[in-house]
């Protein structure tokens, strides 16, 4: 499991920086600003929560029969998907109420986020 978690960490910080450069490169004449800057948000959490991920990779290699940290890890993909998925979609279509899958996306992240707290009070880390 914990290889699975790395590898799908690393692909999202591939597919991060791409869709970034992508932005950048394709996307900075054709959109709005407001726009443009939806998607740089949708950008950012990507890269934040693929690095994340990896960290939780990290900590499986330590804590494999961890459930909170494998849940962790499926709400963070979740997360990216809900979150930065929506924000890419609702810039490149102008489709507004795709506005409303993104809070899910969030929530998704922030119980990732509280269940790795979780986790690690509840360990006993050698000194």
């Amino acid at each position: 499991m914990n290889k699975l978690i790395i590898i799908l960490a690393a692909v999202n910080g591939f597919l991060a920086v791409s869709i970034g450069a992508f932005a950048a490169h394709m996307l900075r004449d054709r959109l709005s600003p407001e726009l443009l800057n939806t998607f740089q948000t949708g950008v950012q959490y990507h890269m934040y929560h693929a690095l994340g991920l990896f960290g939780i990779g990290l900590m499986m290699l330590n804590f494999p029969a961890s459930n909170l940290l494998r849940i962790s890890a499926y709400l963070m993909m979740a997360g990216i998907v809900l979150f930065s998925g929506s924000l890419y979609l609702l810039s490149i279509t102008g489709i507004r109420w795709l506005g409303a899958i993104t809070p899910l996306g969030g929530l998704c992240f922030l119980t990732a986020w509280a269940l790795i707290v979780w986790f690690a009070t509840k360990q006993q880390f050698p000194s």
